[in-house]
């Protein structure tokens, strides 16, 4: 097996390019739905260059390393099947289901705004957006701790995030509801 070492760091680059992807492009929905409330031409000029840089990075960022991460992934299980005898990796494998679930939903709001359909607010965007932050912390807690007691405290510490993310949040709206421009 003197190649699991580079299946591993190619799987692992992917599950990165992936994540960049998965944070990045719901930013760019929140600017597309900001732009769509501006008056024209802003409106039409921001959304067309929003929409084709949404495109790029869907298609040629965050869906292919979708596909190669799973694919390497795959690989490294083949090589390793006693991985899924181990209580961590069930609860891991949970994480990217609820991963696939993230995706394929900011699929959905991709197309949508690439239809210039707006059916979210750019607030939603912004929670949404750290979706994929909790599933990368409990996932990197999982695959680092991989005993019980230590995954626990670590999904506990995923809840805490997402509370303080939620005040900051919250803190954030205030700064921007007084200074529009913050």
């Amino acid at each position: 097996m003197e190649y699991y070492n580079y299946i591993k760091s190619l799987h692992l680059i992917f599950v990165i390019t992936w994540f960049a992807g998965l944070f990045y492009i719901p930013r760019l929905f929140v600017y597309q739905i900001e732009s769509f409330h501006k008056p024209s031409p802003e409106k039409e000029i921001l959304g067309k260059q929003l929409k084709l840089m949404a495109k790029r990075l869907w298609y040629i960022i965050t869906w292919p390393s979708a596909i190669l991460a799973t694919l390497f992934a795959v690989w490294l299980m083949i090589l390793m099947p006693s991985w899924l005898q181990q209580g961590w990796m069930h609860i891991k494998l949970l994480f990217v289901l609820l991963l696939f679930v993230y995706h394929f939903k900011t699929h959905l709001y991709f197309k949508q705004l690439q239809r210039d359909e707006v059916k979210k607010t750019s607030n939603f965007m912004r929670i949404w957006n750290e979706g994929a932050t909790f599933i990368l912390f409990a996932v990197v807690f999982l695959v680092i701790l991989k005993s019980t007691i230590n995954w626990v405290f670590g999904v506990l510490g995923i809840i805490v995030l997402g509370i303080l993310i939620m005040l900051g949040f919250k803190l954030y709206k205030n700064i921007r509801s007084k200074n529009p421009d913050a």
